[in-house]
């Protein structure tokens, strides 16, 4: 696998069992994270009556008037639950570059329905089992985002047992440490460009992703992801429809002792001969693991020769640090 390429990848064999070609399902997923840290996936399961139900719900919703939409702000400055407008978040703040505000609008879901234990509902619990909070309209939103979430969690227990048959390790490894996960799932709208953008504005700007991987439902419109590669240079992620791309992100490029690679990536502005009436709709999960979880180095990721780079880490503050520091408006802090 070059550097340069995100391969797209039929994960079906590994999910149905046959060994043979699940192990090629595995060394696939393994030189893709190695190489560029991005690969999209074919033949997931999830059905394309849930995808399509969920984008029509999400356009709904980004279509009322922005009063409506606002009336679904987190009650607190900070709580990541809810409607964010354009000009409340700038990603590459997240790597220590000041830009103008993302041309996005956001809508942040976490973990429904969880359990009312002290696990749950602890001290340190609080930043991420938060109640989420729901439109009375569309309808549909609350029931039809809930099982998206909960179909993705399920790809992910799956992807996580190809992650670890790559690095060596049972394909259980994981399942300690995301049990109880975390994951955030974020839907956006790129609304279209009919003005120039500011001096450096993106549709999101340059960042990595702060969990272990990053599972994204998008479109193929102008204006879309791109990655960089580790020399240096741009390059457009191909989105089909209904497939998802996967990325690695910072906590298992900690975990895998950089052996698996945490890229950098943004949402570029559409070209100007594109349409301005182009928007462009993404459903982003983030993976993350339980908040108690200790990160350290994976031991088929180090040896005598190459010691771990990184301490370890909690998964939960270390999310919490990585999160704030996107926030634009100082109320929100």
């Amino acid at each position: 696998m070059t550097q340069d390429q995100v391969p797209v990848i039929d994960i079906s064999p590994f999910l149905v069992g046959d060994a043979a070609a699940g192990d090629d399902v595995v060394n696939q997923v393994r030189a893709a994270c190695e190489g560029i840290g991005f690969f999209t996936i074919v033949g997931h399961g999830v059905e394309p009556e849930l995808i399509a139900a969920l984008r029509d719900a999400a356009r709904s919703f980004f279509a009322l008037p922005e009063g409506t939409k606002e009336k679904v702000r987190p009650p607190v400055g900070g709580v990541p639950r809810g409607y964010r407008a354009i000009g409340d978040e700038g990603l590459a703040y997240g790597s220590g570059e000041e830009t103008p505000p993302d041309l996005k609008e956001v809508f942040h879901l976490g973990p429904p329905d969880f359990p009312n234990d002290d696990y749950h509902r602890c001290a340190a619990a609080n930043a991420h089992f938060i109640e989420n909070i729901y439109p009375d309209e569309p309808a549909q939103f609350r029931d039809t985002t809930i099982r998206y979430y909960r179909r993705v969690e399920d790809l992910c227990r799956r992807i996580e047992e190809i992650f670890a048959l790559a690095l060596g390790l049972p394909a259980a490894f994981f399942r300690p440490y995301t049990d109880k996960q975390i994951g955030a799932l974020r839907i956006i709208h790129y609304p279209p460009t009919q003005t120039a953008p500011a001096p450096g504005q993106l549709r999101a700007g340059a960042h990595s992703d702060y969990g272990t991987f990053t599972v994204l439902l998008s479109e193929n419109r102008p204006g879309g992801l791109q990655v960089q590669t580790r020399a240096g240079d741009w390059i457009d992620v191909s989105t089909p429809e209904d497939a998802f791309v996967i990325n690695i992100g910072d906590l298992m490029m900690r975990w895998t002792n950089d052996r698996f690679v945490s890229n950098p990536h943004r949402v570029a502005i559409p070209p100007e001969d594109a349409d301005p009436q182009a928007d462009r709709l993404s459903v982003v999960f983030f993976h993350h693991p339980n908040y108690d979880a200790e990160i350290a180095c994976i031991p088929t990721c180090t040896s005598d020769h190459n010691p771990p780079k990184y301490a370890p880490v909690f998964s939960g503050p270390y999310r919490v640090e990585k999160y704030t520091s996107t926030r634009l408006d100082p109320s929100d802090q």
